[in-house]
């Protein structure tokens, strides 16, 4: 399982655009195509967001405890898809889908 550590100070801010590339019970995954290094998605859930280091699992925001658990879950599932995206991202290319976690 991911460590997860829950760092509190970082602005979680919108951006222009910000495709979904996964959705499962309730929760929307997004990726900032105008994004900052480290590799990261966004995970929201009712009025909660959190912003997801991809490769340490660091989790900045507030989420409830069981939805954080489900978007760890799919994170380890999904890691080589996200780092792929986040490449794909950054030459400005058309996000992949991500299968949802089920």
């Amino acid at each position: 399982m991911t460590e997860v550590a829950l760092i509190s100070g970082r602005s979680i801010r919108r951006h222009g655009t910000m495709p979904e590339i996964s959705r499962f019970f309730n929760i929307i995954i997004r990726m900032f195509v105008n994004e900052h290094a480290p590799a990261h998605f966004r995970a929201y859930y009712q009025e909660f967001e959190i912003f997801v280091e991809i490769e340490t699992g660091i989790v900045e925001g507030r989420f409830p405890p069981r939805a954080l658990r489900l978007v760890l879950e799919w994170l380890d599932l999904h890691r080589e898809e996200l780092m792929e995206n986040w490449s794909i991202a950054l030459r400005r290319g058309t996000l992949k889908k991500i299968a949802p976690l089920e």
